[in-house]
């Protein structure tokens, strides 16, 4: 019991230090870009953005190089049913309607749908090749170039000053990433052999939960600052960058196991909330009662989850 306790701790510490590590490397990464007089739209499509899949991505390479592959694709699963389901549901829930203010049909829900429905079909057959690995790269690739293209005029910015406490952070930042990334995967590792439970559950779970929580925190933010619609981009350049950069890069680090169980629950869920969520966008708004359904699916999900681990 008291080893089970020990790795419970381990787990909760060690993801607190992933997050917080992110925040620094990311907060560090974006000062040194804007000195360098790279544009805010660039380094929100680059930097914060790859930011919010930094620590989905940590885990994933962590789980990969420590034997526990399986892991990888329920980070990516259960991180992005949870992005839509759960951020989206607490945010159109803390407002009376979410009102977007631009298309995001233009440019951003293809591109998440696409990544959905490629997911799904390249999972089907139980493998993940390298050449899938590189396709998935060619994708982020697509997705930001097409992003640089629509950006208007560069505007004039102030270039702050960064000293090297600046580039010690950034240091300091990626250096705990790494290890907070390893024990958390050691504490699952450890869990799921006390426990008796599969790896992959305590990823769509725990995990997918638990590296989710910025984006839970920066929605809700926004969302009480009458910036909810910040929520909504949050979601889909998250989900873009997890399903692409996430599997992508994970694959380079070794084979990808895929768990028989994600093909035939969870992978179908995550592409029905995704295509829920862009019904829902359609009209640029999402309202409180919508905020509802999406946690009556989230709540869905974890009782599979619950079901699956008993």
């Amino acid at each position: 019991m008291m080893e089970i306790l020990m790795y419970a701790g381990l787990f909760i510490v060690s993801l607190g230090v992933l997050l917080k590590a992110s925040d620094w490397f990311i907060d560090s990464a974006e000062q040194i870009g804007l000195s360098l007089g790279v544009s805010p739209f660039i380094i929100g499509v680059t930097i914060v953005a790859f930011g919010t899949s930094l620590p989905e991505l940590a885990t994933s390479i962590a789980s990969v190089l420590s034997g526990e592959s399986e892991i990888v694709t329920g980070n990516v699963v259960g991180s992005n049913i949870t992005n839509i389901a759960l951020v989206l549901g607490l945010a159109a829930l803390v407002v009376d309607k979410i009102e977007l203010e631009y298309n995001i049909w233009h440019v951003d829900m293809p591109f998440l749908w696409g990544s959905a429905f490629l997911l799904w079909f390249v999972l089907r057959d139980l493998h993940f090749s390298l050449f899938e690995g590189i396709l998935f790269i060619m994708g982020i690739v697509v997705f930001l170039a097409y992003s640089f293209k629509s950006e208007q005029e560069p505007e004039e910015i102030e270039r702050p000053t960064v000293t090297w406490k600046t580039y010690t952070m950034l240091i300091i930042g990626g250096a705990f990433v790494y290890l907070g990334a390893d024990y958390t995967i050691l504490a699952i590792r450890k869990l799921s052999t006390f426990a008796g439970i599969d790896p992959e559950i305590i990823a769509l779970s725990a995990v997918a939960l638990g590296t989710s929580l910025p984006e839970v925190i920066v929605s809700l933010n926004a969302a009480r600052r009458g910036k909810a619609s910040i929520a909504v981009g949050n979601v889909l350049g998250s989900n873009i960058f997890n399903t692409y950069i996430v599997m992508g890069v994970s694959s380079f680090f070794g084979k990808l196991v895929i768990p028989t169980n994600i093909n035939e629950l969870f992978l179908p869920l995550m592409v029905a909330m995704t295509i829920l969520f862009g019904i829902m966008a359609n009209n640029k708004k999402i309202t409180r009662w919508e905020g509802v359904l999406l946690l009556m699916f989230y709540a869905f999900f974890f009782g599979q989850l619950i079901e699956s681990a008993i």
